[in-house]
């Protein structure tokens, strides 16, 4: 295939929407990246000729193969130890100046994401977050357009219920951080004490493999003693502590002899940390070693 004619695939140019979109239902690079490859064989064995309409032909491929994806992940998640957190994603600083997308990929989001059927997912991320129109997202999940506007009111509802409610500001979050990274530095652990909201919760994922909270942990009080007792674990001295970008927001990389061992970031509202989440499981780290490309 010449290099005009590759550059001009509707597949190409619009990749990385439909890895975001597919991103956006899992919550897994992993398995985003997979439907994503599935999407691309069965591209190129229609006659694109006949398609008059690439990019909804092309994001209503995805959103199927996405949506058959999410049982399966529901069934797989039923077994999973401890809290289960979406694989975080290396990202570049751009996105960040995204205010909407870097939200819509922010762990909390997609923390409640999770908590819609998945009918419900493929409505809400494609309408709110893509901007799909409704009769294009009824041919996409097999619905009359009637029915996806029901179903797309009830998802808003759920979410608009769940998402925080606070003012999220990326600069209180890169304080937070660099409060946690001086902390471990110094073993000062005040300034971060001080900023944790009353019903702060810290949750981990290790999958199992690696050493994690085995349940969320709720209450300043509580989450400033974990913090206090994880200053003392000999292994964090070993550990290097690096500042970057993950989901479109600041994060904390956590390094062991070179080799990434955990990604921390924060959702942080009206100045006050309200969640920690802690991603360990070396299965989920695979996506952050070269940054992803996202888009609306």
């Amino acid at each position: 295939m010449s290099e005009r004619t590759m550059t001009d695939d509707p597949f190409v140019v619009h990749r990385r929407l439909l890895f975001t979109v597919a991103y956006e239902m899992l919550g897994s690079a992993a398995d985003a990246e997979d439907v994503v490859q599935d999407t691309w064989l069965k591209w190129t064995a229609v006659d694109q000729a006949e398609i008059r309409d690439p990019r909804a032909y092309l994001v209503r491929m995805v959103t199927r193969k996405a949506l058959d994806q999410l049982r399966v992940l529901a069934r797989r998640r039923e077994d999973y130890v401890g809290p289960w957190l979406p694989e975080p994603l290396l990202t570049s600083p751009d996105v960040a100046e995204d205010a909407e997308l870097a939200d819509n990929l922010s762990t909390a989001m997609l923390l409640v994401l999770e908590t819609l059927t998945p009918t419900q997912r493929a409505v809400f991320v494609l309408h709110e977050v893509f901007d799909v129109g409704y009769d294009e997202l009824a041919e996409a999940v097999d619905k009359s357009p009637a029915a996806v506007r029901q179903i797309a009111h009830r998802a808003r509802e759920h979410v608009a219920a769940r998402r925080p409610r606070g003012i999220v500001s990326s600069t209180d979050a890169w304080d937070a951080l660099i409060a946690l990274q001086r902390a471990i530095v110094t073993g000062d652990l005040q300034n971060l004490v001080d900023m944790l909201a009353p019903d702060v919760v810290a949750l981990g994922d290790g999958g199992g493999i690696k050493q994690a909270l085995p349940r969320p942990i709720s209450g300043a009080a509580k989450v400033a003693k974990l913090f206090a007792a994880g200053l003392k674990a000999p292994w964090l001295t070993e550990m290097t502590a690096q500042l970057g970008y993950a989901n479109g927001g600041p994060a904390l990389f956590f390094r062991l002899d070179g080799e990434l061992d955990s990604v921390v970031t924060m959702r942080v509202e009206d100045g006050l940390i309200s969640a920690i989440y802690t991603v360990r499981n070396p299965e989920k780290l695979s996506a952050m070693a070269t940054e992803t490309s996202v888009s609306r």
